[in-house]
C-alpha cells in the first residue's frame, strides 16, 4: 500500500509542476497584453486629440485670436488655383505674420503701388520705376549706350512706368547687364554697386525713396502703422541670399520702427509741387 501511495504521488507531482507553470505565464501574458493594451489605446487617444486640435474650429480661432487686432481680410483666404505662380498668398502667413499681397491695401506697400513721390527733385509713379531706370544709360556719354544698337525703351520712359512695365524693363536690361558683366546702375552720375551683401550707397540709395514714399503718401504711412509688430513678409519668393534693399518687407519694418519711435521726421524736404506724375504705358 505504501508503495502504491508513493507511486501515485510521484506521478502526479509533474502534473502540479506543470499545473503551476501554466497559471504563472498566463498571469505574466495577461498583465503583458494589459499594458500594451494600454499602451496602444493611450497613443490612439494621443493622436485624436491632436489631429482635433488641428480640425478643431475652437483651437484654430484660439490659435489665431491675436488676428482680431488686425483688418480679418488681410489673412482672407484665397485658392490656390487662382494664385500667380510667384505669388505667396494671405493664408500662408505665419504666427503673427502678414503677408503683403497685391491682393488688399497691403499692397500700397509693394514696390508696384502706384504710390507717386519726388526724389531729389524728380516725380516718380512708383518705386519700381525708379528702381528699374537706374539700369538705364544716363546721359549721351554713358558706355551702356554700345550694349544693344536699339533699345526698347530710355531711362526717362521707364522712370514712368507703372510697376509691372518696370519689372519688363528691368528683366530686358538683366540681360544686357550679364552680357557686359555689369554688376552697378547709376544715379545722378554715381556708379553704384547694385547686388552687393554688404548694404552700400545703393541700399542707402532705395531706403531713402521708401521713406519720401510714406512721407509724401499719407496712406502708405497709415497702413504701415496699422501693421504695427507684425511681421511683414513679401508676397514672393526672395532669395536669402540677395542684397537687404532687395527685401522690401524688411525696409519697411525698419522704417515702421523708425516712425513708431519717433525717431524719423515725416517733413520732406522735396518741392511736393511736383507731385503730379502718372503712371504711364510705352
Amino acid at each position: 500500500m505504501h508503495l502504491f501511495k508513493y507511486a501515485d504521488a510521484f506521478s502526479t507531482e509533474p502534473y502540479n509542476s506543470l499545473k503551476r507553470s501554466f497559471w504563472l505565464l498566463l498571469g505574466v501574458g495577461l498583465r503583458i497584453l494589459r499594458v500594451f493594451l494600454l499602451l496602444v489605446i493611450s497613443v490612439h487617444l494621443f493622436a485624436c486629440s491632436k489631429d482635433s486640435s488641428k480640425s478643431s474650429p475652437q483651437a484654430y480661432v484660439s490659435q489665431n485670436d491675436w488676428r482680431k487686432e488686425f483688418p480679418q481680410h488681410w489673412w482672407q483666404e484665397v485658392p490656390r488655383e487662382e494664385a500667380k505662380s510667384w505669388e505667396i498668398l494671405p493664408q500662408d502667413a505665419g504666427f503673427r505674420e502678414v503677408i503683403l499681397s497685391k491682393r488688399n491695401e497691403l499692397g500700397l506697400l509693394s514696390n508696384f503701388a502706384d504710390t507717386s513721390f519726388v526724389f531729389h527733385g524728380v516725380c516718380y509713379p512708383s518705386v519700381e520705376g525708379f528702381w528699374q531706370m537706374m539700369k538705364y544709360p544716363e546721359g549721351a556719354d554713358d558706355i551702356r549706350w554700345s550694349w544693344s544698337s536699339k533699345w526698347k525703351w530710355t531711362r526717362a520712359q521707364v522712370s514712368l512706368m507703372n510697376g509691372y512695365d518696370a519689372k519688363k524693363a528691368g528683366n530686358y536690361i538683366n540681360y544686357l547687364m550679364d552680357q557686359n558683366d555689369a554688376n552697378w546702375v547709376t544715379f545722378m552720375g554715381q556708379k553704384l554697386i547694385f547686388a552687393s551683401m554688404e548694404p552700400g550707397d545703393h541700399y542707402q540709395l532705395i531706403l531713402k525713396a521708401l521713406i519720401e514714399k510714406v512721407r509724401q503718401n499719407p496712406e502708405v504711412r497709415d497702413i504701415l502703422l496699422r501693421t504695427r509688430d507684425l511681421k511683414l513678409v513679401a508676397d514672393h519668393r526672395i532669395s536669402s541670399k540677395a542684397p537687404r534693399e532687395w527685401h522690401y518687407n524688411l525696409l519697411w519694418m525698419d522704417i515702421r520702427r523708425s516712425l513708431l519711435d519717433e525717431t524719423l521726421s515725416l517733413e520732406s524736404s522735396e518741392d511736393l509741387s511736383l507731385k503730379t506724375c502718372r503712371a504711364q504705358r510705352f
